[in-house]
């Protein structure tokens, strides 16, 4: 993995963003930044990755990536143990772009929505070929889909995705997936683009987007675009369930109030 550095002109690499070397280094917080940096550049880093971007040993960058999951800075994904983008250090980027009005605009209106249809609410953003949950608000339900804030999940295989991925037109899609094949989540997962396509625009014609056990077993959620006052595509607002309490009977009137409130979080954005 390149460092991202900058030549000061006497040879010396220097992190972009900075003047001069300060004149009291601390070399920890220099490396736990350094880590920081290879999350804007990488969706998942390994401990032996981290370890050679750095320079430091394999041990001394386990214990950094220790500290900063600590703090929520970084999550470590279970089966791979490479670590991810926290909940923090999304937060703390959301506040910076544009994703803070869209927090705050949604907030409020995702509040109604768990008051309303008694499910955990996500609004969630295109990234990539993935969505990036910006926000959620869990459900008090004893048996609930869990907050998902910070976390990435391919576009494909969730409702959100769909409805987000429907925005684009079709040399938009193919640019993002230029195979034909999707690699599956679960054994419901469409697995070919010719299908996901179509798929897309059953979602235009329709408004909405529904997902039963694609990108989890065992897990319901149904999806609406948020539109600003240009009618762009800013965000998608969803609700997750157990699959046993949303089926597909179930969707349309819980598409109709998530449109409700779609529209009022579209109608609180900057154009």
């Amino acid at each position: 993995m390149a460092s991202e550095l900058i030549d000061n002109g006497d040879g010396a690499a220097k992190p972009p963003g900075s003047d001069d070397s300060p004149n009291y280094p601390i070399g920890s917080v220099d490396n736990a930044l350094r880590l920081l940096r290879m999350f804007g550049e990488y969706r998942s880093v390994r401990v032996a990755e981290a370890g050679r971007e750095i320079g430091v040993a394999r041990s001394t960058a386990h214990r950094l990536m220790q500290m900063l999951n600590y703090h929520g800075f970084v999550v470590q994904d279970s089966a791979s143990k490479a670590y991810e983008a926290g909940p923090e250090l999304i937060r703390m980027a959301v506040s910076v772009v544009s994703g803070l009005d869209l927090r705050t605009a949604a907030r409020p209106i995702m509040e109604e929505m768990v008051g309303a249809l008694e499910e955990t609410t996500h609004i969630s953003i295109l990234q990539g070929t993935d969505i990036l949950f910006v926000d959620s608000i869990e459900s008090t339900r004893s048996l609930r889909i869990g907050a998902r804030t910070g976390k990435r999940m391919p576009a494909y295989a969730t409702a959100s995705g769909k409805v987000l991925l429907a925005g684009l037109d079709q040399q938009q899609l193919r640019s993002l997936y230029p195979g034909v094949r999707l690699a599956p989540s679960t054994t419901r997962t469409v697995t070919s683009r010719r299908e996901l396509e179509e798929q897309l625009q059953t979602v235009r014609d329709q408004g909405y987007a529904a997902n039963f056990g694609e990108s989890e077993d065992e897990v319901s959620a149904v999806a609406v675009p948020v539109t600003d006052g240009r009618n762009r595509v800013r965000a998608a607002l969803a609700i997750a369930a157990p699959l046993s309490r949303v089926q597909p009977d179930d969707v349309p009137g819980v598409a109709r109030t998530l449109t409700e409130g779609a529209r009022k979080i579209g109608a609180a954005l900057p154009v």
